[in-house]
């Protein structure tokens, strides 16, 4: 089979773990399909805001749960994003850690483009680089069907992340993301987009929502995007689970038909 069914949550996450866990399984409870291929979480899924050291210190509770998530729907879980303290810098990885269906962590990803912005909204100065320490390294996952590249949020502003992870036989990009409101009105779609095109795959972009506080406020439209540049499901701006098939002969037509991937003359 070539199909790969996927679904993408989409959440309004405040300080609270448990609660916010527990709105997770609700919608996936009230939605999700039975055979689903690949669940995706959004970046800051467990909690948003509040202090990242100790949500950092805290992982454990959150990867045991994702591991339990992912034998109970039998799926591929790609987690978003975990704060993963390091005591010898004093900072936290910002991880997206992905378990197999049958739980067992198979990768995990440190997201490398920290935020560092100032943004024209209620918040202003973004500088995730006081409580993160910026990863090094391209991760990619075989799934069987497929492969997956992961990044979270900002790195879709970075091209040649996605180039090396296609150079790695990837046809899925994951981007678990907070995008503000601002840039994501604007942004957004625009850049799902080109890295869908120039890649020549799948993008499976899981935004978080709504007001999380009364400086933070994020886009929402969680999208999954075709290797055309097509957007095939798309969330509105409330918490929600898109639903989506992808095709992987239709994307294999794509690269067959227009070759751009063969014809690159600058590596």
């Amino acid at each position: 089979m070539s199909q790969l069914k996927v679904a993408l949550v989409q959440l309004c996450s405040g300080r609270d773990i448990g609660y916010n866990l527990e709105a997770i399984e609700s919608l996936l409870q009230a939605t999700l399909p039975d055979d689903m291929d690949v669940l995706v979480l959004p970046e800051c899924f467990a909690r948003m805001g509040g202090s990242v050291k100790e949500l950092g210190t805290d992982a454990g509770r959150v990867c045991y749960w994702m591991t339990e998530l992912a034998q109970r729907y039998g799926c591929w879980l790609v987690g978003g994003s975990v704060p993963v303290f390091d005591e010898s810098l004093e900072k936290s990885y910002a991880s997206c850690f992905v378990y197999d269906p049958q739980g067992l962590e198979v990768a995990r990803y440190d997201k490398i483009h920290l935020f560092d912005a100032d943004v024209a909204d209620s918040t202003g100065r973004y500088r995730e680089s006081d409580d993160y320490a910026a990863g090094s390294g391209v991760v990619t996952v075989d799934i069987g069907k497929a492969k997956l590249g992961l990044s979270i949020c900002y790195d879709l502003r970075f091209p040649e992340l996605y180039r090396q992870m296609v150079a790695e036989g990837v046809q899925i990009l994951c981007v678990p993301a907070a995008f503000t409101k601002a840039t994501g009105e604007v942004h957004w779609e625009v850049l799902l987009k080109a890295r869908a095109i120039e890649n020549q795959c799948y993008v499976l972009a899981a935004n978080q929502c709504g007001q999380h506080s009364r400086k933070r406020e994020t886009y929402g439209h969680s999208m999954v995007v075709s290797p055309w540049g097509d957007v095939i499901a798309e969330a509105e701006d409330k918490p929600t689970i898109v639903l989506a098939e992808l095709d992987l002969e239709k994307l294999k037509l794509v690269r067959d038909q227009l070759p751009c991937l063969n014809h690159r003359k600058i590596q």
